[in-house]
């Protein structure tokens, strides 16, 4: 099993109702593709490095979790797709 963290960066324009939606799809899938959520950190609303879409703020979300090696491949396959999501990056972290 591998160590990987699921950053996450959801449009500013999102309610908590949906936002919430959004990140407990995002797990979901983790789950679904045989991986284990070891933690959640949530940052909150951060201003972007450089406008997105039309939009200066996101909300940050990572997710770290542990898992063989092609779920994070599938995971961003699914996260890809979803609306909400304006930037995200899966990265292996060392042992």
């Amino acid at each position: 099993m591998n160590k990987y963290e699921l950053a996450l960066v959801l449009s500013a324009k999102l309610e908590e109702e949906e936002r919430a939606a959004a990140l407990e799809k995002a797990k979901s899938y983790i789950t679904r593709f045989g991986g284990t959520i070891t933690n959640v950190d949530e940052w909150g609303k951060k201003r972007l490095a450089y406008e997105i879409q039309k939009m200066k703020e996101g909300f940050y979300y990572f997710i770290q979790f542990e898992s063989d090696s092609n779920c994070p491949n599938e995971v961003e396959s699914h996260v890809r797709i979803m609306e909400p999501v304006i930037r995200y990056l899966c990265v292996r972290q060392d042992a």
